[in-house]
């Protein structure tokens, strides 16, 4: 993280492409190869939650909603460079602040997300199982 900068958070969907499509390349992720409905998909989200340092985009995260009972926390990106520094914990804890009465808070989770969504809070939905069909290549 850059020395003396701060992090100021936002809730906004109107985002500079070149800056989401920059910060999902960075982490490899297979929807960056579909950027008109990355796009969309924000645009369209429940609600988007932003980490700026300065005019720099370095994390984001989104929710899909029904308003009232379930939440599903679709997305948490930080720039590698900034990870570690408690950005995603601050998107996160911003989101659950927006849906704290709700039912239901669900994430799906892999590799070491899974301890860092823990941490948060989260745990293991009894028996069940997240089933998906997948059209991408960063979660073999």
């Amino acid at each position: 993280m850059h020395e003396g900068g701060s992090i100021e958070y936002k809730n906004n969907k109107d985002l500079p492409a070149d800056q989401v499509l920059g910060l999902y390349q960075s982490l490899d992720w297979s929807s960056a190869e579909k950027p008109d409905h990355l796009l969309k998909a924000l645009r369209n989200s429940h609600a988007v939650v932003t980490a700026w340092d300065g005019d720099t985009l370095v994390g984001l995260g989104s929710a899909l909603s029904d308003g009232y009972l379930v939440v599903y926390y679709s997305h948490l990106a930080v720039l590698p460079t900034y990870q570690g520094h408690g950005i995603g914990k601050e998107i996160v804890r911003r989101m659950q602040s927006q849906y704290a009465d709700f039912h239901q808070q669900t994430v799906v989770a892999d590799g070491k997300a899974i301890a860092f969504y823990e941490k948060l809070g989260f745990y293991k939905a009894g028996s069940c199982q997240a089933l998906w069909i997948y059209d991408g290549h960063d979660h073999d």
